[in-house]
């Protein structure tokens, strides 16, 4: 975050970047949590589905469910979506354990698009049909590398047993692509439609339409932690040849799949959808992170930044802003709060102050690794957000006004982000902060007292802020 601005950035087509066949998608492996078991029923037989070179792997078991039931599900999707009939593929599925490579395991010692196994080490990609190579039109995996991601290595814990299924889904969603063609000649844009299909499978899969995959619910936020692995490194750029885009980018593709269905992710992909996902600046914006000094971040653009936007808000229903005050404590509520409340985030509506707990959340949450300067904003615009609502005379208790308030936070987002604020501009990464702060504290009474909802509800809520303003965050009822 920094007080120059830079707008929220529409694709555009990437120097170089041509019709590719082979879509690859490498992830880079971050520690996190662990999801709860989930994720098979009714498991199916190899023979039954057969996926060249898997062994008896839970990997492998995850990776052959998904795959059956992305087949059955474009099977059903494809002909209302694109009207034709959707045709499997030709060219096969391959896993691959590149410590271990049975020659003997894969024809011609070759996966699909005629590679050598070791070819998709670290990864998982689509290839699409040519007469160049042999075994086109094909998925490929390394379950070694899934199984760490889904179930952790050297200590570290995995994302959970549907992050293997969903990293099929993507790459189904790339075999979709390859039948009707690409949205638009972007690599983020291709990428970030394939997440968009990945999601409205998962929504499939979650209403229990799927014979052999499940998710519950609450399990929504370990997917939304695992798509933390799938993100490009923070600061680059937008027009990389293989950008993937943000955790936020990636994120609300995959959560408006899930939302809208497959109709969306086909028709909302185009040359304009916005991206959070840029270069930063210069050396020093890099070498800091695009981190502002915390005391910069509370005493500076806290109060300007969102005392301006919501200045903006209430002179657009004809009313006048009083910003609140804004009381940082140490540990210890003040005095205006629920009595006896242990929270970090308060807005007392008779003081009309703004208070938060700076030992217990906001300077942990600017030094934590998934924290930042945006993730404090975030957090203290939630009860910011509390105080606008009670200038126009809506609630500020319970989960709708808390709802509200998170959208609004969105709102503020997407203000900064497209050059609307005079104070401060949003650098790289700072609004995948957004995402893991809501992701890490919905459940969190002391920080969110009244959302109950999970932490996938709560980023679409923010998600919907960002995309649709204002408008979309309950002001006007």
């Amino acid at each position: 975050m920094s007080t120059s601005s830079r707008r929220l950035a529409g694709v555009v087509l990437a120097a170089g970047l041509g019709t590719a066949t082979l879509t690859g998608c490498a992830v880079t492996f971050v520690e996190g949590t662990a999801t709860p078991l989930s994720g098979l029923r009714g498991p199916d037989e190899p023979a039954e589905f057969p996926v060249v070179g898997a062994v008896d792997s839970d990997v492998d078991q995850i990776a052959r469910n998904a795959l059956a039931d992305l087949n059955l599900y474009w099977g059903e999707q494809f002909g209302p979506v694109y009207q034709q009939e959707f045709p499997p593929l030709t060219g096969g599925y391959y896993s691959v354990d590149p410590d271990d490579i049975d020659p003997v395991a894969y024809p011609g010692g070759e996966i699909g698009c005629g590679e050598p196994p070791e070819a998709v080490t670290d990864n998982a990609f689509y290839c699409g049909p040519s007469q160049e190579y042999p075994n086109g039109d094909a998925i490929q995996y390394d379950r070694a590398f899934l199984d760490e991601l889904a179930f952790g290595t050297g200590g570290s814990e995995g994302y959970g047993r549907f992050i293997p299924a969903l990293v099929m889904a993507h790459e189904f969603g790339h075999a979709v692509q390859g039948r009707v063609g690409y949205p638009f000649q972007a690599s983020i844009a291709i990428e970030t439609q394939a997440d968009c299909f990945a999601g409205a499978w998962t929504r499939w899969v979650a209403d229990g339409e799927a014979p052999h995959n499940s998710i519950r619910p609450a399990e929504l936020d370990d997917v939304l932690r695992g798509y933390l692995l799938l993100r490009d490194p923070v600061g680059t750029g937008l027009n990389a040849g293989e950008a993937h885009g943000s955790y936020f980018d990636r994120v609300s593709a995959f959560q408006q799949g899930f939302d809208d269905g497959p109709t969306a992710c086909r028709d909302d992909f185009g040359g304009d959808r916005p991206y959070t996902q840029g270069a930063f600046r210069d050396d020093d914006d890099a070498l800091t992170g695009g981190n502002a000094p915390y005391a910069l971040t509370v005493d500076q653009f806290l109060p300007e930044g969102l005392g301006e936007f919501w200045q903006q808000v209430l002179a657009d229903r004809g009313r006048t802003f009083r910003p609140p005050r804004l009381e940082p404590f140490d540990g210890r509520a003040p005095d205006c709060a629920d009595e006896g409340a242990d929270v970090d985030l308060v807005y007392c509506a008779g003081e009309d102050t703004v208070a938060f707990d700076e030992a217990d959340l906001t300077e942990p949450l600017y030094q934590a690794e998934r924290g930042g300067d945006y993730a404090v904003l975030t957090a203290v615009a939630i009860p910011y957000g509390l105080a606008g609502r009670a200038q126009l005379g809506l609630s500020t208790d319970g989960q709708e006004a808390l709802r509200s308030a998170v959208c609004l936070s969105g709102a503020f987002t997407a203000s900064v982000l497209n050059g609307e604020s005079t104070v401060l501009s949003i650098s790289p990464g700072d609004v995948d902060e957004s995402v893991s702060f809501l992701l890490e504290y919905a459940t969190d009474p002391d920080v969110l007292p009244d959302a109950e909802l999970t932490g996938f509800q709560l980023v679409d809520v923010f998600r919907t802020g960002v995309f649709d303003g204002p408008a979309a965050c309950d002001l006007d009822s």
